[in-house]
């Protein structure tokens, strides 16, 4: 998986190279020597080599390059604290830079700069922040679900007064978000107008080239098979984006008519399926790239939109999922993947498809008048059955980023 395939990376020789020696040849210059800190002296321990720090705290064992200490001093002279900035130029950093001393006591690693600068570190923050204390966390805590989990963790729907004028309620709404990829507000005037406000108050609407808001009719008025009254297979939208829209809105304003039910499918639960059965199917899907293109010609709207990326992504230290792109619908032409790799790759995509098409991985949620839906668009995959009638729909599209800043400024990890 990723974390394998790029652990080279990560690699550093824990004692200096002689001149001539091919790289990777290591010579032992001296037995490195473990310090302890007092006066628990199990807690931290540390020893110094060629080009980097050892430091063993708590049940973290750290590599520490030497200019990545300097680099990262939270002094006065190095980081702005105010707008959280860094002053210190990183290219002016002697790359070969070594300390003059190093002293750790039960809190704190104090480094001493051949320039007489000193740089303090907390051990609790480089737990936090260093390559290995990352890899033992996840960026967005999270509950993978199918439709019976959903259901009995019973997870209420926020009410649109609260929603609106109450930080609480706000903060409910948007952990059920980030838990679970999908947040539901009832009581919203079935009205575009009171969408828009409703979406305005956790992020920025994004502008597509379907516009801010948007009604949403089977009147083939745009080049996509959602404006007709079709059942629509699960599947994430903009998929044709270079990043595709990270969270979207919809809100039933009228239906006169049968059917319509909206189908939601937990797309990172299934691919912790495929993960777990089949993990070099995960990983061929998490690294090769397609195209997904949309093309579209009617009345006044011309668009050939393209977007690359591989189905499935994640964050190359820890292997966490983070967005996932599947739209049957918008795939291009596969032209980016080499014939000795296309076959396992069309069966990677059979065993994702076949846990995302379990009938038990389903949630099925019939949209009303008043009721709003928020999906996160990296990670929910949403559809619908065919209908009849009139049924209209609104609804637009978020920047994840704002969203995501809502929440962190209201205390939640996101």
């Amino acid at each position: 998986m990723w974390g394998r395939s790029l652990a080279w990376l990560f690699q550093f020789p824990s004692s200096p190279r002689c001149p001539g020696l091919p790289w990777g040849r290591r010579i032992l210059l001296a037995a490195p020597r473990w310090h302890h800190s007092a006066p628990e002296p199990l807690k931290c321990a540390w020893q110094l080599h060629g080009d980097h720090l050892e430091l063993r705290y708590a049940e973290t064992l750290m590599r520490l390059d030497f200019v990545w200490l300097r680099d990262h001093c939270r002094s006065a002279s190095c980081y702005n604290t105010k707008p959280h900035q860094r002053s210190l130029d990183t290219a002016s950093v002697d790359l070969d830079i070594r300390p003059k001393a190093v002293r750790v006591d039960e809190a704190t690693l104090f480094l001493t700069w051949p320039d007489g600068h000193v740089t303090r570190y907390g051990l609790e923050w480089l737990g936090r922040n260093s390559y290995e204390g990352q890899k033992q966390q996840v960026m967005h805590p999270r509950i993978l679900w199918n439709a019976e989990i959903y259901h009995q963790a019973r997870v209420p729907s926020v009410d649109c007064r609260s929603f609106l004028e109450t930080d609480e309620g706000l903060k409910e709404f948007l952990q059920n978000f980030l838990l679970y990829g999908i947040a539901f507000v009832e009581n919203v005037a079935p009205t575009k107008e009171d969408t828009e406000i409703l979406a305005k108050r956790i992020s920025l609407i994004r502008e597509t080239i379907y516009g801010r808001m948007w009604y949403f009719t089977s009147d083939f008025s745009r080049g996509d098979t959602a404006y007709t009254k079709l059942a629509l297979d699960r599947h994430t939208d903009t998929t044709y984006f270079q990043e595709p829209c990270g969270i979207q809105v919809f809100h039933c304003l009228k239906h006169e008519g049968t059917g319509g039910r909206t189908l939601l499918v937990d797309g990172f639960y299934a691919a912790a399926q495929v993960l777990q059965q089949a993990p070099e199917q995960f990983e061929l899907l998490s690294k090769v790239p397609l195209k997904h293109e949309y093309v579209e010609n009617v009345g006044d709207c011309h668009n050939h939109m393209i977007g690359v990326g591989p189905v499935l992504n994640v964050y190359p230290w820890n292997n966490e999922l983070y967005l996932i792109r599947y739209n049957n619908y918008d795939r291009a032409v596969i032209n980016t993947v080499p014939y000795d790799v296309v076959h396992r790759w069309y069966a990677a995509h059979r065993t994702l498809t076949t846990e995302l098409r379990r009938p038990e991985n389903e949630l099925w949620v019939k949209l009303k008048p008043g009721k709003a839906l928020f999906v996160d668009n990296w990670r929910v995959l949403h559809g619908r059955e065919a209908f009849t009638g009139y049924r209209q729909l609104c609804g637009c599209y978020l920047t994840r980023d704002d969203v995501l800043n809502t929440a962190r400024l209201l205390g939640l990890q996101a």
